[in-house]
């Protein structure tokens, strides 16, 4: 069963993304910011971390800077609302931390559960 990791400061997006994951008979973890995130992964390491990128406190491309730091086979799919700038600009920059998913919010469920399948047998 792989374990998916959610990163996201919304409760009411980690409970759809938790339910959403469980459904399709994976084991979701989740976590409100990408420390609490990153200890998590530390001492269980998940199959994929969904990490929305607009978070308080460190922000989401720190957090792929760190994840990617501490754990070289990390799979990341970044999500985000946008913020004051618009989701586009945050999901064209996630392809310089070489992440091959990145999608806006609201999350298209079978697109994430594609991506998350993908990185899952790769």
């Amino acid at each position: 069963m792989p374990r998916i990791l959610i990163i996201d400061d919304e409760q009411e997006v980690r409970v759809l993304l938790t339910e959403m994951f469980e459904r399709k008979g994976h084991e979701a973890v989740v976590a409100s910011d990408s420390k609490e995130g990153i200890a998590l992964y530390n001492e269980n390491p998940a199959d994929v971390v969904v990490l929305d990128l607009i978070l308080p406190g460190q922000n989401g491309f720190e957090a792929i800077r760190e994840f990617q730091d501490k754990f070289s086979d990390v799979k990341i799919i970044a999500i985000s609302g946008g913020g004051s700038i618009g989701p586009e600009w945050y999901l064209e920059v996630v392809k310089y931390y070489g992440l091959k998913y990145a999608f806006t919010k609201p999350v298209e469920r079978n697109k994430l559960l594609a991506a998350v399948d993908h990185l899952c047998e790769h």
